[in-house]
């Protein structure tokens, strides 16, 4: 029985969504528990962060793998860095 590979584009994009996730939310969850005037609302907008992180993870996801790959960096631009890797 053959086995199929997966993608290494694959693998890059689900780990890299996985972290970008937990940060979205952990951002989103911290605003709203921590300004008082969210706090009161928090069973509301608690449910819209995890949403919102859900649904802004693919966005933020796509540049970031791509940038992952060395292939996707010139010697110039291995030198010279970008706003995501510094």
């Amino acid at each position: 029985m053959k086995t199929e590979k997966i993608p290494t584009d694959i693998w890059l994009k689900v780990m890299c969504s996985l972290m970008i996730n937990a940060v979205l939310f952990g951002v989103g969850t911290i605003t709203v528990l921590s300004v008082p005037a969210f706090a009161d609302q928090a069973k509301y907008l608690i449910p819209a962060v995890i949403v919102t992180s859900f649904a802004a993870t693919p966005l933020i996801c796509g540049p970031v793998a791509r940038r992952m790959r060395l292939r996707n960096w010139g010697t110039a631009q291995w030198r010279k860095g970008d706003l995501i890797s510094g």
